[in-house]
């Protein structure tokens, strides 16, 4: 994978984002250094299959700390890598409010997004956690949270979720699914190969022969 900046650089300078934005305790870079290569080998994993030549121009995979997106979905894997490796809360917490604090973006460490995802326009984005499989896209201002019984959604293969809407509650979404701008989905499930529209409780959807799969990723 092409890197702007080398795994080591890569962990002095996440480091150094933790100490200025919570220095309470130092963080050395050399603890992070087997996390960040963990999360760079599940990121290359991830952008190998995602379908835009900033993530992978048909040769070689790319990572560029400076595109938002990317490096919102490297911290994710990074903060997971970390709660799932060494259950160290502390310093998983510290990347999720890093990720937090960069890029508007609210993925807690312990939600178990898939090995292939894509964000676009991460700002504003709540995934909680629900159920998630391959090939699942978000856009900025999603929702996916639970209900009042801490009951989540889940969602099959391929389904995306454009800005604005909401999947909430007891659901189960079909894959190569699209939820609509705006679109509020709670309680209800969704057959595979649907386009969705409306707000709960009027919601209504349609057959789409589109693939979101095709789309967004290399199969």
């Amino acid at each position: 994978m092409i890197q702007t900046l080398d795994t080591t650089t890569l962990s002095r300078y996440v480091a150094k984002q933790l100490n200025n934005l919570l220095p309470d305790v130092e963080v050395k870079s050399r603890v992070l250094d087997s996390f960040v290569g963990k999360a760079i080998e599940r990121t290359e994993y991830c952008f190998s299959r995602i379908n835009s030549e900033c993530f992978f121009d048909g040769r070689n995979v790319r990572f560029d700390h400076l595109h938002t997106d990317q490096y919102a979905m490297f911290l994710y894997y990074l903060s997971n890598t970390i709660w799932r490796r060494e259950k160290d809360e502390t310093m998983a917490a510290k990347i999720y409010y890093l990720n937090k604090a960069l890029n508007g973006l609210n993925i807690f460490y312990k939600v178990a997004l898939p090995d292939v995802f894509r964000l676009i326009h991460c700002v504003g984005i709540v995934l909680g956690r629900a159920e998630y499989n391959d090939y699942f896209v978000a856009t900025q201002r999603v929702t996916i949270g639970a209900n009042k019984n801490l009951e989540y959604p889940v969602l099959g293969k391929g389904v995306a979720v454009y800005g604005g809407s909401g999947i909430i509650g007891k659901c189960k979404i079909g894959d190569n699914c699209q939820i609509s701008i705006n679109t509020v989905v709670m309680e209800k499930d969704i057959p595979p190969n649907m386009v969705v529209f409306g707000k709960y409780p009027d919601i209504s959807y349609k057959r789409t022969n589109k693939s979101v799969v095709e789309r967004f990723f290399i199969a």
